[in-house]
This record gives C-alpha cells, structure tokens and sequence, in this order.
C-alpha cells in the first residue's frame, strides 16, 4: 500500500502525516507514506484545497485534517477495494 499525503508542508499537512502514519501504526499495517509538496503533482491528482490523502493512487480526502479513526476508515475502504 502507498499512501500519499499532498500540501505544501504547511500545519495541517504535517499533521495529516502524523495521524496517517498512527492510523498505521495502532491497525498494525505497513505501508509507504510519501509527502508530495509540488504544485503541480498536487494538482494531478485533481486536489483544490491542501491537504489531500491518495491510498494506492486514488483521492480519498482533501482540504482538511480527518480524524485518526477517519484515516483507519478509508485505509480499510481501499482494502476492501482491492480485493
């Protein structure tokens, strides 16, 4: 699994990370977690507001900071996708 978090290094993009990787962490999964803070790869994922959250390629969050619990959601929404 590849988790990406897209901004510009700002607050709330940091913060994302960190509660991305504790989701991880108290789920006992494993996954790469890359900070993406160019503009335009931003933008190729189609994100208008920071910070935007992409699972294995796909946009699940942006313009906001969710919850731990919200970030185990959607890391277990993209599972259930894949299989």
């Amino acid at each position: 699994m590849t988790i990406k978090v897209l901004g510009p290094g700002c607050m709330n993009c940091r913060t994302l990370e960190r509660r991305t990787t504790e989701a991880l962490e108290q789920m006992g999964r494993t996954a790469t977690v890359e900070k993406v803070t160019g503009l335009d790869d931003i933008a190729s994922y189609g994100v208008m507001r920071t910070p935007g959250l992409v699972i294995d390629g796909a946009l699940v969050w942006q313009g906001g900071v969710p919850t731990v619990d919200k970030i185990k959601d959607m890391i277990l929404a993209s599972t259930k996708a894949d299989a």
